[in-house]
């Protein structure tokens, strides 16, 4: 092991995300009173081998152990985690601003789908542009990420829905995880609504769904996971079961848009199938709660979308804490519903609005969203031997990332041990 190989990162506080028990354990889901520890080191600092976290402790005591090894002071800062953002739709063509001044005068989510917009807008762009153009469009996106402290992100198709479209989608998605940093997984959500095509045919399009397209991006290895949205209106409980049921067929994950405006069953179909995530939950009902807590399904919550529609009830993070659920917090970032890249705002908005505590939303937004991905050897935390994708914030004292929002408090990131912003 070489001294020079190693870098050693100090600051005011260290947050690992160890578990309270300690032995360096990977953080992996977390649930009911396991969401409040955050490993909080004072004064302590961090060493970096081989793009992993080899050590933890007193700043003398590393240095003494690797004593040829760079060392960085980030005085005024708080080192943690970078976030795993484990829900977005960030591979779309045009924004849909028009949308924004729709609903300031008064038009919901559902009058402005059925005018045509929502969804079906951005189908219609993403079906105009090319493989290429999508990349282009997504590469600044990814990088306002990073620079925002998030390290992993989840990229959904759901712009296409026909077979061609959603695999330009997909293989654009692989060709951005091609390039790094940021590191990319894909999700299959062909089920993201009916496309006009099949208006009507509901039933003749999940058919399509499952018969052409899961097959097509199961022998491309196009995709992880598969989801489907599951809400009144738009798929049905029993569709999801089979769409997911023949996903994992195929050897794909499941993941769940479940129960975002009214309730549809999505939570209890999401631990049936056994899914990594349960995702939105703004209308999760009490049995949905209790399923969640009994089950290895992650409650992904997403303020942002609640927040930027207008609505004022947000999901139940505080019961779901409660029940034993383990909570991920997520930007769901998109052209209409959550045009952010922020997964800071996220934090506040979930001890804002939803509940949750500062140390509860960090676990939500580093521990658990690698949960709600299915990566639990250590990604999320700064345990040893974890990934050393680490973000420096210039604030004294970690609450604050959350308690002063709308900034973004991220001054530095390290992918794998390598400085990247």
């Amino acid at each position: 092991m070489a001294g020079s190989d190693v870098l050693i990162l100090e600051a005011d506080q260290l947050l690992t995300l160890e578990r309270a028990d300690g032995g360096g354990r990977p953080a992996g889901p977390r649930r009911g009173a396991e969401m409040s520890p955050v490993g909080l080191r004072t004064g302590e600092a961090l060493a970096i081998l081989d793009g992993r976290v080899a050590g933890v402790g007193e700043p003398g005591a590393l240095r003494a152990r690797w004593p040829a090894a760079r060392a960085e002071r980030w005085a005024g800062c708080v080192l943690a985690p970078g976030f795993v953002d484990s829900h977005t739709h960030a591979i779309f063509g045009r924004w849909r601003v028009e949308e924004f001044e729709l609903r300031a005068r008064g038009a919901d989510t559902m009058q402005i789908h059925a005018a045509g917009g929502g969804i079906a807008a951005s189908v219609r762009d993403l079906r105009g542009l090319c493989e290429d153009e999508l990349v282009e469009r997504t590469r600044p996106r990814l990088r306002r990420m990073l620079e925002h402290g998030t390290t992993t992100v989840e990229i959904k198709s759901g712009y296409g829905l026909s077979l061609e479209d959603e695999l330009r989608m997909l293989r654009a998605i692989r060709r951005l995880a091609s390039e790094g940093p940021l590191e990319v997984v894909a999700t299959f959500l062909g089920a993201h609504a009916v496309p006009p095509e099949f208006a009507g045919r509901r039933a003749d399009f999940v058919n399509a769904v499952v018969e052409e397209m899961i097959p097509r991006v199961a022998e491309g290895g196009l995709a992880e996971f598969c989801d489907v949205f599951v809400e009144p209106g738009v798929f049905t409980a029993e569709d999801g079961e089979r769409i997911l049921t023949a996903a994992r067929g195929h050897g794909l994950g499941a993941k769940v848009h479940a129960d975002e405006f009214e309730w549809g069953g999505g939570a209890e179909l999401a631990v049936r199938v056994g899914a990594a995530s349960a995702d939105h939950l703004g209308a999760v009902s009490d049995e949905g709660i209790e399923a969640l807590a009994a089950s290895q399904t992650v409650a992904t919550l997403l303020p942002g979308t609640l927040f930027f529609v207008g609505k004022q009830r947000f999901a139940p993070a505080r019961r779901l804490v409660e029940a034993g659920a383990a909570v991920a917090l997520a930007t769901d970032f998109n052209p209409g519903t959550s045009p952010t890249t922020n997964m800071q705002m996220m934090m506040s908005l979930a001890v804002a609005r939803m509940g949750m505590t500062p140390a509860e939303a960090f676990v939500a937004a580093t521990a658990n969203g690698a949960a709600a991905l299915r990566r639990v050897a250590g990604e999320g935390t700064l345990v040893v031997g974890a990934p050393a994708d680490v973000v420096a914030f210039a604030v004294s004292d970690y609450r604050h990332v959350a308690y002063r929002y709308g900034e973004n408090h991220c001054v530095a990131v390290w992918k794998r041990g390598v400085r990247v912003v």
